[in-house]
């Protein structure tokens, strides 16, 4: 696809950040009606993007990169390991220069998690939370992926919304299934998160404050 033929560029500059209640029903009624800037990406809320890995070192067409990019988004979460795929970091500055964003806008956060497995522990998901909430509440429109998108991503995006909207586990989940009956693999991949583990870690899940609140 050649640079002109894709989506318009957008920034988040100027948005102001809806507020959590309005958040929640927009997600619960299924109201996002943003279009996915690839194939294989669903929103879970206005400002959090959920997809496979956006990069390939052989992708010279318009690459998933650039269309994450003229979609707003400015803050990428990996949750792939180190190692497991080509990183695209320093690509990332460079896209975004020659499309005219400020590079200072841009954020990379790593957060790795074996593929089909969990998170080495609740403190490293929190974490995870964290920053989501922190872009979220900065009305910034974040990237979360790992490999495919199925299985880490998923699990992280069920947190979120627990976490986010003070859903149950299973609400969460109901929300996942939902969005992504419109995601391009999921003719193979039926199902989002992947493993049981993963689907239990999400209905398991508490946000941190509820865990402080139970330590004695």
């Amino acid at each position: 696809m050649a640079a002109n033929s894709c989506p318009t560029l957008n920034s988040t500059a100027d948005m102001q950040a809806p507020t959590i209640e309005q958040e929640r029903l927009v997600v619960a009624l299924g109201k996002l009606d943003r279009p996915r800037p690839i194939p294989n990406s669903y929103w879970a809320t206005g400002y959090l993007l959920a997809c496979e890995y956006p990069w390939h070192p052989l992708d010279s067409s318009c690459t998933k990169l650039e269309a994450l990019l003229r979609a707003g988004t400015r803050t990428f979460v990996d949750l792939t390991e180190d190692g497991e795929l080509s990183p695209y970091e320093a690509y990332l500055l460079v896209l975004a220069r020659q499309l005219r964003i400020d590079d200072t806008e841009l954020e990379y956060h790593r957060f790795p998690i074996r593929d089909r497995s969990l998170p080495e522990s609740v403190e490293h998901m929190h974490s995870v939370m964290a920053v989501l909430r922190d872009n979220m509440d900065r009305g910034r429109i974040t990237a979360v992926h790992c490999r495919g998108g199925i299985g880490r991503t998923g699990m992280v995006i069920g947190c979120l919304l627990v976490e986010r909207f003070n859903l149950t586990g299973e609400e969460a989940l109901q929300i996942i299934a939902r969005e992504w009956q419109g995601v391009a693999k999921r003719i193979t991949y039926p199902h989002s998160p992947e493993t049981p583990a993963q689907f239990a870690f999400v209905r398991e899940f508490q946000p941190e404050k509820v865990c402080q609140q139970l330590v004695f």
